[in-house]
């Protein structure tokens, strides 16, 4: 097996561990891609058509690609897979089902934007690009039926903070300034309530303050906030239209994973804010962040593509920024999750 496939293969583990359905480089199918990949070609039983190449010339035994039916998809596979290309032979195999009415059956369905579609590779092509804002307006298709199997609900009705007497965003900050239920107050250099708009309708919550955040006061600062920006304005959002805050509103020492006592700490200041912003959806940033407000230790790459419920407000999960600069590999599917998100929050 060629470096190429190897590498093919180890990326399909990987997209089928994080709960992946879709190829998303290409539209297909992972479990048709990795069942296509991983069977041992065989040549065909007829001949070659006259004056053409054998159909297994420039393709091993040993390879994992399946021999395309037609001559010049052959040539145009083995040629893809002598060069070390596994994208252009899988283009060239046609893995896809060949059923478009199979597709449509998959549970995890979700649109895809093309490679064609875009010029660019992926919506965050770089760890500095960012989406051209006119492909923005693709977020205004219809939001596409859930499956209720996969959908979490968190709550029955509106949060109940218990903090009524705070009747402002700037009275949550306040509060959290003061706070001594847990010990991370004493530690932090700084709380870090949020900041944004306050007749907000687009909430992002990611997991908890870093040290550049714990030093400035203020949410999703430094590369990761700059890609944040990046990715709400491909949407069309500046970063002063939303707001922006976290699940924890100190800093765990060090950026340790916060413990359960500290997150039931912050609940209530998190839930006071969404009871004065009202969203129409939350965009939840990282595992941590999805897995806690949606009371689950799924994986984000299962929560991710699906609108759920949190206390009645629309929530959908996506990677973190952090997590986009180290693994370009996600941006596809995080472009594709902040843009659920808008049709969401544009939905009537």
């Amino acid at each position: 097996m060629s470096d190429a496939h190897a590498r093919l293969l180890a990326y399909l583990r990987q997209r089928r561990e994080l709960g992946e359905s879709e190829f998303v480089l290409d539209g297909v199918s992972v479990e048709e891609a990795y069942r296509v990949l991983a069977q041992r070609a065989t040549p065909p039983s007829a001949p070659p058509p006259s004056g053409g190449r054998p159909a297994s010339a420039g393709v091993a035994d040993t390879r994992s690609i399946p021999v395309p039916p037609d001559s010049a998809s052959r040539r145009a596979a083995a040629e893809a897979a002598k060069d070390g290309d596994w994208r252009e032979a899988l283009k060239a195999i046609d893995a896809a089902p060949a059923a478009p009415a199979a597709r449509a059956k998959a549970p995890a369905a979700r649109p895809v934007v093309r490679p064609e579609e875009t010029a660019v590779e992926a919506p965050m092509a770089s760890a500095e690009g960012v989406v051209p804002a006119a492909l923005a307006s693709r977020s205004t298709a219809p939001v596409p039926p859930q499956d209720a199997t996969y959908r979490i609900e968190v709550g029955a009705g509106a949060p109940g903070s218990g903090l009524t007497d705070l009747a402002s965003l700037d009275a949550v900050a306040s509060a959290i300034a003061r706070c001594g239920a847990c010990a991370l107050g004493a530690t932090a250099r700084n709380h870090v309530p949020g900041e944004g708009n306050p007749l907000a309708r687009f909430v992002v919550v990611g997991e908890a303050p870093g040290e550049t955040e714990d030093e400035l006061g203020r949410p999703f600062v430094g590369k990761s906030g700059e890609l944040l920006n990046k990715i709400l304005e491909a949407i069309g959002f500046k970063r002063e239209d939303v707001f922006i805050c976290n699940v924890l509103k100190h800093r765990p020492p060090g950026n340790r994973n916060p413990t359960p006592a500290e997150v039931a700490a912050c609940r209530p200041f998190l839930l006071r804010q969404l009871e004065i912003l009202q969203p129409r959806i939350i965009l939840a940033l990282g595992t941590f962040a999805a897995q806690t407000l949606l009371e689950t230790d799924s994986p984000i790459g299962k929560l991710r593509g699906l609108e759920h419920r949190y206390h009645g407000i629309p929530l959908v999960a996506t990677y973190h920024p952090a997590a986009l600069l180290r693994n370009p590999n996600w941006k596809r599917p995080a472009w594709e999750d902040v843009q659920l998100a808008r049709r969401i929050f544009d939905r009537p």
